[in-house]
């Protein structure tokens, strides 16, 4: 921990959305001690995205200040179902869907962790040992008027949708973990707010000295619009292919990237100040997002591997003469109208569906480069580049 306090303030900070309370962060960081650094994941998909990755990434750098950093591995809470950002109760899993994507997120988030620094643990550890006792003990600490302050929650109950009793334990049994890992800090997303503060609430209760609270921005998805997710199609996954991975950072739009690259790029404040002003001077935007994609694929594979899926974005793109400047169009679709065929009418590239699937037969439709043989196919979330014909192009981003 050589780094001064307001230097290491500096790293933690930026990108951040909220810290409370700052000062509690600032006098825990000028004890110069090894502060636990706590942050949660609940394994309910098997891979990790790049919306997952703002916090590990914050997690990094205190890390690299020489704190400890415990990567919480939420085998309990996946079996109730996190409510956060929800609008209906979510599907609780099964505990072995729970522990298979338990055992891909360690592999997964070791590619920015480092392995030998990170204390990895499973909520169940606690939490089995809590009991039925415990449990009715703990939500005896809380009541419903207070869980009704939580936005998802009141704007489900005045709407008459249903909440399920155990999805009020939820908050309480993420504050708890707190406790029990007596936590000095814990980090989330801004829709966790409510849910990191109870471990404040619940260490005070337990005499504790109560965590700071950090929060991070949820980052949007391909289509600039969601919250990055896999069940929207909208995502960027840590472990697709080179390729993909360039292919679909080339997409964002060229103000999103700017967020992508404060909240995903470990680039010092000073080097993306100077690609911004690049920009602003009349630089093309396209080369500061190869930037941003090369440095995460190197960060997810390898140096060699960015510049081979760099040529063969170049190769593509140019053997396919796809022009720089073509028609923007933005498309508010439902999955059963991201028919390919129907796309493409909407998007005024073509007159029919007919029509469309009559191009796919004379192999004259392709998506970002890449030639589609099957006019049934269905369109993905996100932003690409539609071509039908030799002279036909469309950025259509579907929403």
């Amino acid at each position: 921990m050589t780094k001064s306090v307001t230097e290491g303030l500096a790293l933690i900070t930026r990108g951040v959305d909220e810290v409370l309370v700052e000062q509690e962060l600032k006098d825990k960081l000028a004890e110069n001690r090894q502060l636990t650094v706590k942050a949660g994941f609940d394994p309910t998909a098997p891979d990790l995205h790049l919306g997952h990755t703002v916090l590990i990434n914050k997690l990094r750098v205190f890390q690299d200040l020489g704190h400890k950093i415990v990567f919480l591995i939420g085998d309990f809470t996946g079996m109730i179902g996190d409510p956060s950002g929800k609008n209906v109760t979510r599907k609780p899993l099964s505990r072995e869907e729970v522990l298979a994507n338990a055992e891909t997120y360690k592999e997964q988030v070791f590619k920015i962790l480092d392995p030998e620094k990170t204390e990895v643990r499973f909520n169940s550890e606690w939490m089995n040992e809590l009991g039925a006792a415990g449990m009715i003990k703990l939500a005896s600490r809380q009541t419903v008027a207070r869980m009704l302050e939580r936005d998802d929650f009141k704007k489900r109950y005045q709407g008459g949708q249903p909440i399920a009793i155990h999805e009020f334990i939820y908050p309480l049994v993420q504050g708890w973990d707190s406790v029990a890992l007596k936590a000095d800090i814990e980090m989330g997303g801004t829709d966790q707010r409510f849910n990191l503060l109870m471990g404040r609430e619940l260490q005070k209760e337990e005499g504790q000295r109560p965590q700071t609270v950090i929060t991070v921005p949820l980052l949007e998805g391909l289509d600039g619009v969601q919250k990055m997710s896999k069940s929207l199609g909208n995502y960027v996954g840590i472990t697709d292919t080179p390729n993909e991975m360039f292919g679909k950072i080339m997409s964002v739009s060229d103000e999103l990237m700017w967020k992508y690259f404060d909240l995903l790029s470990f680039r010092s404040d000073s080097e993306l100040a100077e690609l911004k002003q690049q920009v602003a001077g009349g630089g093309n935007p396209r080369d500061a997002k190869v930037a941003l994609a090369k440095e995460l694929i190197a960060r997810f594979h390898s140096a060699a591997d960015a510049d081979a899926a760099e040529q063969d974005f170049i190769q593509r793109f140019q053997k396919n003469a796809i022009p720089d400047d073509m028609p923007e169009i933005t498309l508010s679709l439902s999955e059963e109208q991201r028919g390919l065929g129907n796309v493409l009418k909407e998007a005024g590239l073509v007159a029919s569906t007919s029509e469309a699937m009559r191009m796919v037969k004379q192999n004259a439709v392709r998506i970002d480069g890449e030639k589609v043989d099957d006019a049934r196919t269905v369109c993905a979330l996100g932003t690409a580049v539609y071509q039908v014909g030799k002279r036909k192009f469309a950025r259509i981003t579907l929403a």
